[in-house]
């Protein structure tokens, strides 16, 4: 298997990654839309616009920020700063920047509502298209595992046995994706239980994965990523220390 993938379009190799990139964001986008008519939406269609820019801003900044936050010295040696921070991005910060973005707007409007449950599985189906992008971009993408001599290790483009991690993340988004209908369905959940659940458990999965992931790091071994995901988990303390609170009663 040769690392990176291209497809061919129109005579020329376009990166697998950058069409799986641009495929998830047009196909959850659809997903959501097609969720919002069956199921109908609870949010003023004026205040559902700002969130949905306020989630789509804030997940811009976000990624790009944690994005060139993985490595400090290299951020500071690069010879354009805001060329690195443009050029790299991260899935974490996207969901943490749109996050904050959405509660920033929604007190600027004054929106009360929880309004992230349409988003939550839209959100899990791009994020899975997405990882099919990083895992066909090998070791020239930055979403690779350590070293490894297990037996699934894959030589993703550099000749070194290798956690798959993509596939590992892939794998747990389509199980999440499961447990999470199963909860749906035998529970009663507050407005935005779903989005909380959904987020803690990726920060969760997330803040162990990259044990197994090469990367700077800062203190106590942590990298940014993982870093982000415990100061996440933090903003949800509540609901990991009384979890019952987010069914309806």
């Amino acid at each position: 298997m040769n690392f990176p993938w291209t497809i061919p379009i129109g005579g020329a190799a376009v990166s697998a990654h950058a069409v799986c990139e641009a495929a998830g964001v047009f196909v959850a986008y659809r997903y959501y839309k097609w969720l919002q008519k069956k199921k109908g939406d609870t949010i003023e269609e004026n205040n559902r616009l700002v969130v949905v820019i306020g989630a789509a801003f804030g997940a811009v900044l976000g990624a790009r920020l944690l994005g060139a936050a993985e490595d400090i010295p290299a951020w500071r040696a690069a010879t354009s700063g805001w060329g690195y921070f443009l050029a790299n991005k991260t899935l974490v910060g996207g969901l943490l920047g749109g996050l904050l973005g959405v509660e920033l707007l929604k007190r600027l409007i004054g929106e009360k509502r929880n309004t992230g449950d349409l988003f939550v599985f839209p959100l899990l189906l791009g994020m899975i298209i997405g990882r099919v992008g990083c895992f066909s971009a090998g070791v020239y993408e930055q979403a690779y595992g350590l070293p490894t001599a297990l037996p699934w290790g894959m030589d993703l483009g550099d000749g070194i046995k290798r956690h798959p991690v993509t596939l590992y993340e892939i794998g747990y988004l389509l199980l999440l994706w499961l447990v999470l209908q199963t909860v749906q369905k035998k529970y009663t959940l507050q407005e935005g239980a779903l989005f909380k659940l959904m987020l803690m458990a990726y920060l969760v999965f997330r803040l162990l994965l990259d044990v197994i992931k090469p990367g700077w790091r800062y203190a106590l071994g942590l990298g940014s990523i993982q870093l982000a995901c415990i100061g996440g988990l933090l903003y949800y303390y509540k609901y990991l220390l009384h979890p019952r609170t987010l069914l309806k009663h």
